[in-house]
């Protein structure tokens, strides 16, 4: 591993902005899509549907791009490895931009007829490549050029850019509902948190190519130690590893998209909280995941991964039944006090991650297999956890369902956590993390 510690500080400091404000804005354009799932596509794309099935079809969307993710992961592991980290995140942000901007330009059912929702699961699908590999090179631009035994605070930059872009979607959506009438947001206005994303991404580019390339890959493109076939390499090498970074990342994506997809919609139809008090009590949420996710990453530096992924595990799986309990109430305090320990057991499990996963493969096929366990891990877990908690809950008429359904999603992670190897041995940690 290349030394770091002489780096100019300038250069770190870029790579942190570029890391933390990249990701959020390619998840703000993610998240846009979930939100307007629950709020938007089922009476503006299935119209002909009644309600419940209306939602769980626009559900299914949202989990289709999902299915792209590991393809994602492939394809930009592949060049990631191969011709470096920075040429695949620039990229990752222009297909998102394309795709979250297309979305907002696209016709509805009611204007031509089946086509609409066609093309909506086009551009889910472009998102969903976009996302598979976004995340693989983000996570090592920050971790590779972290100083030593300070990968997982570095690392967190990226991971931040989950809850950070799930608030600046869930402040655009409360901004666009609360300056025009249901009328227009419902013939229009929802098109314009998607026609933001241009400008967003303008900035997220402009941020990103004044970033270095890691260290890391340049110490391997001058040694000429990059491989032809990295995803078959790793494959070959890091079975054992692929399938537990996959499994551990399984219950933080499905609890994570009951909380950041299914608990919008479930709060306004079934509940009759109005729209507005679920975005406040999700921003909330929000907020706390953030603050978790650097409070874990930073605490991995000292205690190691391991440990602080297994108690965010078994929180997951302990709060699953009295979260929805408390959300049941439809008050807004007891629903803050759920949405916060959940975010808490979401950060624990999510905080460490981009150091994690660096650290469980070679640098000559690190992307390849960060990328490609991550997109693996989120369709096995988050790619149609909003359809099947609405199936749940329209099926059993008990939330009490979706909660045994998040037990068994973090059973999963929990046992996938506890075969995982450290990867922080104390000789690595950051003393004064």
């Amino acid at each position: 591993m290349v030394d770091t510690t002489k780096r100019d500080p300038k250069q770190l400091r870029r790579v942190v902005v570029a890391s933390a404000i990249g990701t959020t804005i390619e998840w703000y354009d993610y998240f846009i899509y979930s939100t307007a799932a629950g709020l938007i596509f089922a009476t503006q794309f299935f119209p002909n549907f009644d309600p419940a099935s209306a939602l769980l079809l626009s559900f299914t969307t949202l989990g289709v791009g999902f299915v792209a993710r590991p393809i994602g992961g492939a394809l930009w592991g592949h060049f990631g490895d191969r011709i470096g980290r920075k040429r695949m995140l620039v990229s990752s942000l222009l297909l998102m931009g394309f795709a979250t901007v297309g979305v907002g330009l696209l016709p509805t059912y009611g204007q031509v007829g089946v086509l609409a929702p066609i093309l909506l699961v086009v551009m889910r699908l472009l998102q969903g490549l976009s996302a598979g590999g976004e995340w693989g090179g983000a996570a090592l631009m920050a971790v590779e050029h972290a100083p030593p035994g300070q990968r997982g605070r570095y690392g967190s930059f990226s991971q931040i850019g989950v809850p950070a872009g799930l608030i600046l979607a869930q402040l655009m959506f409360f901004l666009v509902r609360n300056t025009m009438t249901e009328e227009q947001f419902l013939s229009w206005g929802w098109r314009i948190p998607f026609l933001v994303s241009i400008v967003l991404v303008g900035v997220g580019l402009f941020v990103r190519l004044q970033v270095e390339e890691s260290p890391v890959f340049r110490s391997l493109r001058d040694e000429q130690a990059r491989l032809r076939r990295p995803l078959a390499d790793v494959f070959r090498e890091r079975p054992r590893e692929l399938v537990i970074a996959s499994l551990t990342f399984v219950a933080n994506t499905a609890i994570g998209y009951v909380f950041l997809a299914y608990l919008l919609p479930y709060g306004t139809r079934t509940l009759g909280v109005s729209g507005n008090i679920m975005l406040i009590v999700i921003i909330i949420g929000s907020v706390s995941w953030l603050i978790s996710i650097v409070a874990a990453a930073i605490w991995s530096d000292r205690a190691g991964r391991k440990p602080v992924y297994l108690i965010g595990s078994v929180l997951l799986v302990l709060w699953s039944f009295p979260f929805f309990l408390l959300v049941d109430t439809a008050s807004m305090v007891w629903m803050i006090v759920a949405v916060v320990l959940l975010t808490i057991g979401l950060g624990l499990s999510y905080g460490p991650q981009s150091a994690l996963f660096a650290e469980m493969f070679e640098p000559q096929y690190r992307y390849s297999g960060a990328s490609f366990s991550y997109a693996i891990g989120a369709v096995l877990g988050g790619g149609f956890a909003p359809t099947v908690a609405t199936w749940l809950q329209s099926s059993t008429g008990t939330s009490l369902s979706i909660s045994g359904y998040m037990v068994l999603m973090g059973v999963i992670s929990l046992v996938a956590v506890i075969a995982m190897r450290e990867t922080n041995p104390p000789a690595h940690r950051h003393p004064q993390a």
